[in-house]
């Protein structure tokens, strides 16, 4: 009996325990996941700088408008001045500059007028906001970013600032994915008869990359036992297999038999899903098997609704999947059958800037055109009834 989706993703994320960590320079960081908490290691800013060009003074000689103050030195950003501010004093600043000792407010330039050696402040009062305190940003020991966080652009920037030259992110999972059939030529290959190219590997790969994996392309496996076997060795350094095609019950679906030969515990074989009837799981080893369905869609599907949340667990991150986004039926949605049904469909944006959903123009599983043309997944589940247009759905993104 096939398994429910939801069952067969249970078994999938089944004892999964998290990468280890692994440490990476501060310039390779982004997009990885931190496996440690970020704990400032500096006081940011080390110092009381000055937010704006103009004058460092004491509040007291400022008090009464208009003063004129002697100007006795100046201070910018890594040329501080290294005096004291005595009364009626004042010192040329500019952003990013420590504040003078002595000084505890700035004027802006724009309301001062200078001479040779003074400077006249002729309104405005000094305002605290012309002055980042030290520690205004973040201090020393403070944590700032937790586990699980994908580092972008403003995570890597606070790193730095905060004193990191590397930083403890997960090791990226191995995934290798393999190419099954004596159909298939390597891409670039002219096709002979009854020959294909071999697709599918390149964008499982890229699906797998895009969710934080180290995808490697194994190439193509013949439908013969020694050739099955002499690919599958040299993924064994993997934390997943990944096969496409040959995972059915055929004459030629070599791959569950030729795996369970090699020691692999099969979990279950075929899921209540359309596409992709036919996904193989086991365990071979420490070594987690997913045999994936031939055909181009289902098994880029398979990989969206497996795959991606395995590669998920063994970063650390949790299952929610916030890619999905709930809209409007753009036509009416017939029946569904007995299979839980991924409908490729288009997401598209109204003039009035609403979205609304399309399903795409066939939903047969060997169609990559109609596959590249479509953003989303409408998930249908078992014996669903029809929908009638304008009803709410949420679909699934394929681009996350």
């Amino acid at each position: 009996m096939a398994l429910s989706v939801s069952e067969a993703l249970e078994k999938v994320l089944a004892d999964v325990a998290p990468t280890s960590p692994e440490y990476v320079p501060i310039e390779q960081a982004a997009g990885r996941i931190l496996a440690e908490p970020l704990i400032a290691r500096l006081t940011q800013p080390p110092f009381d700088a000055s937010a704006m060009d103009g004058y460092a003074v004491r509040s007291a000689d400022v008090a009464q408008l208009p003063a004129t103050l002697k100007v006795i030195g100046q201070a910018a950003a890594g040329h501080p001045f290294d005096g004291e501010i005595e009364p009626g004093q004042a010192v040329r600043i500019f952003t990013g500059a420590p504040l003078p000792k002595g000084a505890d407010a700035v004027v802006i330039q724009e309301n001062t007028s200078a001479t040779d050696g003074t400077v006249e402040v002729r309104e405005g009062r000094p305002d605290r906001a012309h002055i980042r305190p030290r520690g205004f940003d973040f201090r020393e020991s403070e944590a700032l970013v937790f586990p699980g966080r994908r580092l972008g652009p403003r995570e890597v920037t606070l790193a730095a600032a905060a004193g990191y030259g590397e930083v403890s992110v997960r090791r990226r999972p191995r995934i290798a994915v393999l190419a099954t059939g004596d159909e298939l030529v390597r891409p670039g290959e002219r096709p002979g008869p009854g020959q294909i190219i071999s697709s599918n590997p390149l964008g499982v790969a890229a699906l797998l990359t895009q969710a934080g994996a180290e995808a490697k392309v194994l190439g193509i496996a013949r439908d013969t036992r020694d050739s099955l076997v002499e690919h599958v060795e040299a993924a064994r350094d993997a934390d997943v297999l990944v096969t496409i095609g040959g995972a059915s019950v055929g004459d030629h679906d070599l791959v569950g038999p030729v795996l369970q030969s090699l020691g692999m515990e099969l979990a279950f074989w075929k899921i209540n899903m359309r596409p992709g009837k036919p996904l193989l799981h086991g365990r071979l080893g420490r070594q987690r098997v997913l045999g994936l369905p031939g055909n181009p869609v289902s098994a880029l599907i398979c990989t969206r609704v497996f795959l991606v949340p395995l590669v998920r667990a063994l970063l650390g991150l949790p299952q929610e999947d916030a890619a999905t986004v709930t809209v409007p039926l753009a036509e009416p949605v017939e029946a569904n059958g007995a299979r839980q049904h991924y409908m490729r469909a288009i997401l598209e944006r109204l003039p009035d800037g609403r979205q609304q959903v399309r399903l795409a123009r066939s939903q047969d599983s060997s169609l990559l055109a109609t596959l590249a043309t479509s953003n989303v997944l409408l998930v249908r589940p078992p014996n669903a009834p029809p929908l009638p247009a304008g009803t709410e759905v949420t679909v699934l993104l394929l681009d996350f």
